[in-house]
Order: C-alpha cells, then structure tokens, then sequence
C-alpha cells in the first residue's frame, strides 16, 4: 500500500541520511523523498511517498518519531490531504506539431515556460497520477528532459478525532485535529462569510 508519511525535523546536517537510513535498514525503497523549509527557520518539512504493508510501515513510523530531530510525524493515509508534484519536461517539437505539443500541456494545465526552435519546456504540478498522464501523452513527441521535484502534502482544514462531532462555535470552543477523520463541512454563516 502506499503513504504519504510528513515528517517535520530540526534544519541541521545528517538529519536527511538519518531518516534515509531507517527506511532503507527496513528493506523499504523510497519513491519519493522531499525537504524543503517550513514557517520556521529551525524546521524543515520531509515528505515521504514509500510503499509497503501497514504494519511494518507503522512500526518504521513510529520509530522515525523517536528520533531526536524530528519533532513530530502523520501519516496521511485515511485522511483527507492534498498532493502535489512538479515537474519540468522537454519535448522536441518540429513546426508542424508545436501547436498540438501546447495543447495537450493545456489540457493538463501546463505552462510553456520556455520555447526554442525545435524544443518546448512544459511545468506542469499536481498529482502522480495527472503528471505521469501528461507524460505519456507527450512521449510520442520525444521527450528530451524530465525533472520532477517528488510529492508535497498538507492535511485539509479541520480534522475532528474519528466517532466525534465537533463544530466550530460563535464562543470559539476548542476544535480538536485528526488526520484520520474526513474534512469537516462547515455552512457560509458558520465561517462567518
């Protein structure tokens, strides 16, 4: 099964081989890895795509909390979140399919970010899925360059703690956070709107 694992982890050297270690000591390949600064300049943010069964990717989850850069970790799987991916790609173009090269990035919601006589670099972000769709429609062409930059997660808004119904108050009662329940509805005069 697949997870999306976010890790947050102090912003200092070896933190990057560190959490590598762990899953590769556990036999698990990572599919893909990305760390990047958070709000906070002490922090940085891991987001880990590995494949694997539930148990054994608990127990690796469970070991990656305990150590002692990492500040706290979430498991997406179950909950609600968003994912996305980057990717630059290179396609050889002649005169006569350029135009047909712009569409299929369009339909994707790509961009032409770069044009030159016989090459177009399309950037195109959004899910696995959506990019390796894109790529395959504009293989045919010939890609010369791909380059993506892995997946990014956040959980959706409020979360509330799975057999529990919590809904926002005008008093502003505490609401409690679960990456494991759906995304909670909330009405235009809830929100304030």
């Amino acid at each position: 099964m697949r997870h999306v694992i976010s890790a947050l982890v102090m912003n200092e050297p070896g933190v990057l081989a560190l959490v590598a270690n762990l899953f590769s000591a556990r036999g698990f390949n990572i599919d893909s890895l990305v760390v990047g600064r958070t709000e906070n300049p002490d922090l940085s943010r891991m987001t880990i795509v590995a494949n694997g069964d539930d148990n054994t990717l608990d127990q690796v989850r469970k070991q990656l909390a305990k150590l002692v850069p990492v500040q706290d970790v979430r498991d997406f799987g179950g909950a609600s979140y968003i994912e996305r991916d980057l990717a630059l790609i290179t396609i050889s173009v002649e005169p006569g399919n350029r135009s047909e090269v712009i569409e299929i990035a369009s339909l994707f919601r790509g961009k032409i970010v770069d044009v030159a006589q016989d090459s177009v670099i399309v950037e195109l972000a959004g899910t696995e899925e959506k990019i390796d769709a894109c790529v395959e429609m504009l293989r045919p062409y010939g890609i010369k360059e791909l380059a993506r930059t892995g997946v990014i997660a956040m959980a959706r808004g409020m979360q509330p703690e799975k057999g529990t119904a919590v809904a926002p108050t005008a008093t502003g009662g505490k609401r409690t956070r679960s990456m494991d329940a759906p995304a909670a509805q909330f009405t235009a005069a809830e929100l304030r709107i």
